[in-house]
Formats: C-alpha cells, sequence, structure tokens
C-alpha cells in the first residue's frame, strides 16, 4: 500500500480533537479504524495532509445499554466488539447481526460501526437495521451535541452532514416495544461479507395480529439508505398474512431505485428487495409471536 505523504495526530481527549479540527478544517481527516480511510487514500481518493487519530480518547470507546435511553454505541466501538456483545445480541440482534457480516474478521478487529456509517456507502451494512430502530446520531463539536435522527444524517455516496469541526460520537438506538422486532438482511454475490448488492432493515410492530407500525430502509439502492415510505404505509392497520405479507414486498421493489454496475442488474436489485423485503417482515411477525 503506497500512501501520501501525511502527518499524524492522536489527540488524548476530545479538546484536543476539536482544537485540531479547528486548526485544520478540510485539510484533515479523521482515523477511527481506518479500513475505509486507507483504501481511499492508497486510490488516491483522498489526499489529506493531517490525519487526526482517535484510539487514544477514552471518552469514544463504549458500548453502553439502559432501560430507559437504549442503547449507545460510541465512536471507537468496533464492529466485532459490538458483534459479540451480549447485551446488543439479546436486546438488538439485527444490530449485532450487521455487524457480524460487515466485511472480513480482520476487517471487523479495526473497523467501526461509526466510522461505516460515516464513509456513507450506499451498501453500508449497519445503516439499515439502525435505521429502522429510529436510531439517533450524536454529533459533537467545541460547540457542544447535538441529536438528529439518523435517516437525516445521509446525503449521498461518501457524504454525510458532518462539517470538517464535527464528528459523529455515537449512535443512540431506542428502547423496542414488547409487540415489535427488527431484522437486517443482506444479499451479496459471493459471501456473506461482500458487499451487499441489497440490504434491508426491516422493524413491524404487531397487535392483535394487526401491523400497527412499520420501518423499512433498503441499502444499495439508491445514493442513500432508502426509506420505503409506501411499504410502511401499506402495511400499517393490515392484517399479518401471506397476502399482505406478499405484497408489502411488491410495494418496496416499486419503490427502488437501482442501478446496473458490476456487480448486478438493476432487474436483478429489484426482485431481491421484493424477496427479501418479505423474508426480514416474515421473521421478525414469526419473533413477535414466539
Amino acid at each position: 500500500m503506497s500512501l501520501p505523504k501525511f502527518d499524524y495526530i492522536a489527540p488524548k481527549t476530545l479538546n484536543e480533537l476539536f482544537e485540531l479540527l479547528d486548526k485544520y478544517g478540510e485539510r484533515a481527516k479523521i482515523k477511527a479504524g481506518g479500513t475505509d480511510l486507507l483504501i481511499k487514500m492508497n486510490n488516491k481518493v483522498l489526499r489529506p495532509e493531517v490525519i487526526i487519530g482517535l484510539k487514544d480518547i477514552q471518552e469514544l470507546k463504549f458500548i453502553k445499554f439502559d432501560e430507559k435511553e437504549g442503547l449507545r454505541i460510541g465512536a471507537l466501538a468496533t464492529l466485532s466488539e459490538v458483534a459479540n456483545n451480549s447485551v446488543v445480541k439479546e436486546r438488538y440482534p439485527s444490530v449485532a447481526y450487521a455487524a457480524s457480516v460487515t466485511a472480513t474478521n480482520q476487517v471487523r478487529n479495526m473497523g467501526t460501526v461509526i466510522g461505516n456509517l460515516c464513509n456513507a456507502a450506499p451498501s453500508a451494512d449497519n445503516a439499515p437495521a439502525l435505521l429502522a430502530l429510529g436510531a439517533k446520531a450524536i454529533i459533537a463539536s467545541r460547540n457542544g451535541e447535538k441529536s438528529i435522527p439518523l435517516d437525516e444524517f445521509f446525503k449521498g455516496p461518501g457524504l454525510t452532514v458532518l462539517n470538517s469541526n464535527e464528528i459523529l460520537k455515537e449512535v443512540i438506538a431506542p428502547i423496542q416495544s414488547p409487540n415489535s422486532f427488527t431484522v437486517y438482511k443482506k444479499l451479496s454475490p459471493r459471501s456473506a461479507v461482500d458487499i451487499a448488492i441489497v440490504n434491508v432493515g426491516v422493524s413491524v410492530e404487531v397487535k392483535d395480529n394487526r401491523f400497527t407500525n412499520a420501518n423499512i430502509f433498503l441499502g444499495a439502492v439508491a445514493p442513500i439508505p432508502l426509506r420505503a415510505k409506501k411499504t410502511e404505509e401499506y402495511l400499517k392497520g393490515k392484517e399479518v398474512s401471506e397476502n399482505t405479507i406478499y405484497e408489502a414486498g411488491k410495494v418496496a421493489s416499486s419503490e427502488a431505485s437501482p442501478i446496473t454496475d458490476v456487480r448486478s442488474s438493476q432487474e436483478y436489485r429489484k426482485l431481491m428487495v421484493e424477496i427479501i423485503t418479505r423474508r426480514a417482515i416474515l421473521e421478525a411477525v414469526d419473533n413477535i409471536k414466539n
């Protein structure tokens, strides 16, 4: 790997980090695990003058849960740590699963959930499950912190709402209701660790054998994770049945706007959205009933 020349700085506190971000602005890039950043630098897509490493900032190393606030994942929580955390696996299995199928073991041991979100690839594994859960993004800078819905975080391939002096400090996934369940499903051409050609995050709530709420996000079929609003509206109030779930898959497919590229055709992606959305809804319903 041949990288452009750069200076490396590793602050130990958030205050030091924000001072550096204010000083260097667009000339600097942040490194958590570095699994996406270093590839882009090697391919000469990025040429930062300064890399600011987060590894020594202990305030960002956490996975926390409480019954009131929900699950909090800090900027330095690795994919492996999230995938193997017992509370995440029990209370947020879709989040654990998404982390577990992101890239390879080596990448998961270095890469972070937050880094995967900040990379903002349309096919990112960790976005759909967190979006379906209604997660919030906590953005921090020298001026303090602000919270936004995660579905307002992405602006395009590789683009987020973050300014050069801000970081995504953590994401917070709220407590799920007892009558709801969230599922993440991914289709990749060669293996589970390959980049998804379609992925889906589905959260449904069921009461008295009817869908009372649904959050559905589709990945790799639009410039950003796509909220399937028509599918959500279709499900609400409908009886839980094979026909309802079958039709929901069709609606989801109609909402997708994928492209044809070297990994898959537009037509195949739309078909897989239909099939995978059905499977995700059915799995969520089965878990609620059981």
